[in-house]
């Protein structure tokens, strides 16, 4: 199967800092591929490569097995790749139909002039949503009525009525309680079931291992292994991530702490 997005050897560099460094990821329709690392990792750098942000340093990006040049995050979406960022791009003082829609609203014209269709707009926009399991009670709410897991929902749907065909998803739990989280993980697989390609990006393990078929490991900006889920396991995942020697020299070290702090009580505990 050709892959629905790839990178080869790809790149970043800010002058003298290195954010990426030779990053090859293929991203399959119909799978969820998790990007997965903690702060520092790469990931903000990757995901404005993926949306069309910014241009690679070194390497290649191909979509549905051509080599692509991104000069815009236009270019991106006129190819199918739709971004969910964290702060989804949403007036929360307008409706749910018109943050669905942001300019491409359907209109009916009256020689000389046109104007919204606001009965067709509302149908589309509840039943885009509906089309992904999300239930709106009224598509005329303002859209900062909705919790977060809800705008987020809105924003997925979005993305998929509008063609996307690769959907990549900023950290879109990180900010959720642990039911509007379940809620955004469930239109994750209701998108992969659609047969599109999610890349899920995120550095919270609990939420990404449940719902991901393969897993690409980043740390300081260096791919740390690509694995399939049933290659590598949730505790291996975190160890990768986190820099596991790195995390058993701290460890060592507060023990360290711990002891000192402890001799010194003993010591006072004595006088």
């Amino acid at each position: 199967m050709t892959p629905a997005m790839e990178l080869r050897g790809v790149s970043v560099n800010f002058g003298s800092v290195k954010a990426l460094q030779d990053i090859d990821i293929k991203v399959y329709p119909g799978e969820v591929h998790c990007l997965l690392g903690d702060n520092g990792a790469g990931k903000s750098t990757l995901i404005k490569v993926l949306s069309g942000v910014h241009a690679p340093s070194k390497g290649e990006i191909l979509v549905n097995g051509k080599a692509v040049r991104f000069r815009s995050p236009r270019d991106a979406q006129d190819l199918g790749v739709a971004t969910v960022f964290q702060d989804l791009g949403m007036i929360s003082l307008m409706s749910i139909t018109r943050n669905f829609f942001l300019g491409r609203e359907p209109t009916r014209s009256r020689w000389p002039l046109s104007r919204i269709d606001k009965e067709k707009a509302n149908a589309v926009a509840k039943q885009a949503m509906a089309d992904i399991g999300i239930d709106v009670r009224d598509p005329t709410q303002a859209v900062g009525t909705l919790s977060g897991g809800e705008r987020q929902s809105v924003a997925i749907a979005r993305a998929v009525h509008f063609g996307a065909r690769v959907l990549i998803l900023d950290e879109p739990t990180s900010a959720l309680g642990v039911h509007q989280a379940a809620m955004v993980l469930k239109f994750i697989i209701e998108a992969r079931m659609r047969g599109l390609a999610v890349i899920f990006i995120s550095h919270n393990i609990h939420h990404a291992y449940p719902v991901g078929d393969t897993f690409t490991l980043l740390n300081r900006g260096r791919n740390r292994g690509t694995y399939a889920k049933s290659e590598i396991s949730r505790d291996e995942v975190i160890s990768i991530m986190s820099g596991g020697e790195d995390l058993k020299a701290v460890e060592a070290e507060i023990q360290g702490l711990l002891a000192q702090i402890a001799a010194r009580q003993s010591g006072v505990a004595r006088q």
